[in-house]
């Protein structure tokens, strides 16, 4: 059966409206997808995700290789019964820990050699043991391994890393052993776009299950994640899925359904959650800033999620003030909500011929939110 089928294409946009076809069920695309880096999303319980409208979940193979380790995994029936989640898994590989781990890791052709961030022991990944790793973990979707570059980024390192990210992606391939599985290639590059374009036409060449848009979201600002994106998606065959890594300020997600993206994963729902950070159709707010000490009304008016449907801001504000678990499980399940609200509300509007006129319009209200700084705590640990 063919695992990827576009029902609705628009007009004026590159956008569509698609289904992804996996072994834990469909997906409805574009979609977002919540991250559960070490097998759960954390704070709310799998139901809780579903209620939020998650269709997919996303896990990390680097984290969960430390901790509990794949044998532990795969001898209580794989990630699914594991995590509790049902429904679809994409796992990523451990290339962004290239980039995010730098400190604590040694590149070189052939493999990553990582000191553990937990206690400093060695640990190795490469393009064949990754790919083995997401096999055994059993996710439905998996993703090749690739080298994820800072940005700015010399010319020089750029070029080795595509090199690299090629090189490993036919590996992958030649290694993955679970049929059952969907394997994605990454498009690497930087904002270079002559690597952006020789590193896809090396990939699409490799006849992938979906593709990648890699090494964006990294410091380069919202024109030139645009920019990348709107020149890279183009490039990649129209008829599978393709995933923008680690994105997910609404104004970029929306940029990128217009380039013709399908699929989203972002620690920023969840992450801010926790550190009462709360998007709305307004803009974000702040929950524990004092305006909102005698506010009784919700989150946001018209939100279906428990937060907003029980509780007032003033009661959410004191349980962050004051250490309540209560306060950061009600902001993330509000936060995710409003994401998959996103979500619909870009696919409706695709369906129904006005998503050209929509998303200019919310672009335009909410671009000035991806220039701001984003919560930034010790928890930011998650995106390692």
């Amino acid at each position: 059966m063919k695992h990827f089928t576009i029902e609705v294409s628009d007009s004026q946009t590159a956008a569509r409206c698609g289904i992804l076809y996996t072994g834990h069920g469909p997906v409805r695309t574009p979609a977002f997808m919540p991250v559960g880096t070490r097998g759960c999303v954390k704070g709310i319980l799998p139901g809780q995700l579903k209620q939020t409208g998650a269709e997919m979940m996303l896990a990390n193979t680097y984290h969960l290789l430390l901790r509990p380790g794949v044998e532990v995994i795969e001898s209580l029936g794989g990630l699914h019964r594991f995590s509790g989640w049902e429904g679809p898994i994409l796992t990523d590989s451990g290339g962004y820990q290239v980039f995010s781990l730098s400190s604590l890791n040694r590149v070189d052709d052939d493999r990553v050699e990582f000191a553990s961030h937990i206690d400093g022991s060695p640990v190795v990944l490469d393009a064949c043991s990754a790919t083995r790793i997401q096999n055994r973990l059993g996710a439905d979707i998996i993703m090749c391994f690739d080298e994820c570059t800072p940005y700015p980024c010399p010319l020089s390192r750029l070029e080795k890393a595509v090199e690299r990210t090629v090189r490993w992606a036919q590996l992958c391939r030649q290694s993955h052993q679970n049929p059952r599985q969907l394997l994605f290639g990454i498009v690497q590059g930087g904002t270079d776009l002559t690597l952006r374009r020789q590193c896809a036409q090396a990939l699409t060449a490799m006849d992938f299950d979906g593709y990648a848009i890699g090494g964006l979201s990294v410091g380069e600002g919202h024109d030139a994640l645009v920019e990348t994106t709107q020149f890279t998606a183009p490039l990649l065959p129209a008829d599978r899925p393709r995933y923008l890594m680690g994105v997910g300020m609404p104004a970029d997600i929306v940029a990128a359904v217009r380039a013709g993206v399908d699929l989203f994963d972002c620690v920023l729902p969840t992450r801010n959650g926790r550190n009462a950070f709360a998007f709305t159709d307004d803009g974000p707010i702040r929950l524990r800033n004092s305006q909102w000490t005698q506010d009784s009304g919700p989150i946001e008016e018209g939100c279906p999620c428990p937060a907003c449907r029980t509780f007032s801001k003033a009661a959410i504000r004191h349980f962050f003030n004051v250490g309540e678990m209560l306060g950061p499980i009600l902001a993330t399940l509000h936060n995710l909500t409003y994401y998959h609200r996103l979500m619909n509300t870009i696919r409706k509007t695709i369906r129904d011929g006005t998503f050209e006129v929509w998303s200019r319009t919310f672009i335009e209200k909410h671009k000035k939110e991806s220039q701001m700084e984003i919560s930034e705590t010790q928890e930011r640990k998650e995106c390692l």
